[in-house]
């Protein structure tokens, strides 16, 4: 009697408060991060323990109660329509809530990408009014990318520990460069920002981000060591390396294989047929002619 006096919660009002609490808890986990997540938690806590117990302190300080208003065969029927809801919810939200958070996430981060790509091109060419431009842009985009990720980490980085340590990595570096962009050797810059790919690309590979541009940058890695063989008109070492870079394309091409991707296939065998004839004094050029095609690609794809 003592147990059911000082519940003050209906089966209806129990019931809503479960969907309150799987919808915060789940929330929580999937959308939020730092003071919000904290909260989020909060809520979905409270909301599942006053529906468990059936007792509401603000209930009992407001004198509301809602124990006992519903009759028998509309509570069997409320709990059916519940449970239905519950596991919708609970299937849908979780497989929803993972989907979208790491869409969103991809979409940031490309955006981010793609000032950093653009930065990256223009000092390589040493067009300093067009990478002051672009590095201003991503300066602002990492910005705003290191503050929300920082705090918060979607579904499929959520147990990466070294994430936030990587981004904060990649901060400094972009920072630091600052000076040479603005007036110093765009070159050294060119090199230096070179060290936030291979970052970026290992946090993408060991979250299992299976996206076209890893693959892209693992090529342009192995793509790097011919076009060096090139430059140095050494065919030995040309075909020697010329078994990874094969690989590293292939991968692309399980991915997607349509006339721009045939198109770096093919500067990459004329390359190679070159260097398997003996015609050394032309392999630079060719070399040159297989990076401009991978980096139209690579900017505009990946």
């Amino acid at each position: 009697m003592k147990l059911k006096e000082l519940k003050n919660e209906g089966t209806i009002d129990r019931l809503a408060r479960l969907l309150i609490a799987e919808i915060f808890i789940l929330g929580a986990f999937f959308w939020f991060g730092g003071a919000w997540q904290i909260i989020f938690y909060v809520v979905g806590i409270i909301s599942l323990v006053t529906s468990i117990t059936g007792f509401c302190a603000l209930y009992k300080v407001f004198g509301i109660r809602t124990f006992g208003i519903e009759t028998k065969p509309t509570s069997i029927y409320i709990k059916a329509v519940f449970a239905v809801l519950f596991v919708v919810i609970a299937i849908a939200g979780s497989y929803y809530s993972a989907f979208f958070t790491k869409k969103f996430f991809l979409d940031d981060y490309s955006r981010m990408n793609n000032y950093y790509k653009q930065t990256l091109f223009y000092t390589g060419q040493d067009k300093r009014a067009e990478a002051v431009d672009n590095y201003n842009k991503l300066i602002a985009e990492y910005s705003v990318f290191l503050s929300k990720y920082t705090a918060y980490h979607p579904y499929a980085i959520k147990s990466d520990t070294q994430f936030n340590a990587d981004i904060e990595k990649v901060s400094s570096i972009i920072n630091s460069l600052k000076e040479n962009v603005y007036t110093g050797d765009l070159k050294q810059s060119h090199t230096s920002f070179e060290a936030v790919r291979p970052i970026f690309q290992d946090i993408l590979k060991r979250n299992n981000f299976s996206m076209l541009a890893v693959t892209l940058v693992d090529f342009h890695d192995a793509m790097e060591k011919i076009i060096a063989a090139a430059d140095a008109k050494d065919a030995t070492q040309l075909l020697a390396v010329y078994p990874e870079v094969d690989s590293k394309l292939k991968a692309v091409e399980e991915i997607v294989n349509d006339s721009e991707i045939q198109s770096i296939r093919t500067k990459l065998e004329e390359t190679v047929a070159l260097a398997k004839d003996g015609k050394a004094d032309l392999l630079s050029a060719k070399a040159a002619e297989l990076k401009s095609v991978f980096v139209k690609v690579y900017l505009k794809r990946a």
